[in-house]
């Protein structure tokens, strides 16, 4: 089975904003590995090839944070 990498950048000013996407993650199936990086303002998400773009990036979006841009296996994605 093949997985995917997503990457995206997220605003984020502290660490209960990355530790509400960390939450969410955890509790997404699909989900491989995930790391949170505050000072980067990313999310990075190793995916199994059944977990869509869309649905980690609305998962994430349920958190209410701002999504500023997206990439899927290294190519730009909407947000």
């Amino acid at each position: 089975m093949s997985e995917h990498r997503y990457k995206f950048n997220v605003s984020m000013s502290c660490s209960g904003c990355s530790g509400a996407i960390e939450r969410v993650l955890k509790r997404l199936d699909g989900v491989k590995s995930y790391d949170v990086n505050l000072s980067a303002q990313t999310a990075t998400v190793v995916a199994e090839d059944s977990l869509s773009y869309d649905t980690v990036l609305a998962t994430i979006k349920k958190t209410g944070k701002t999504v500023l841009s997206g990439e899927a296996d290294g190519v730009a994605q909407a947000v």
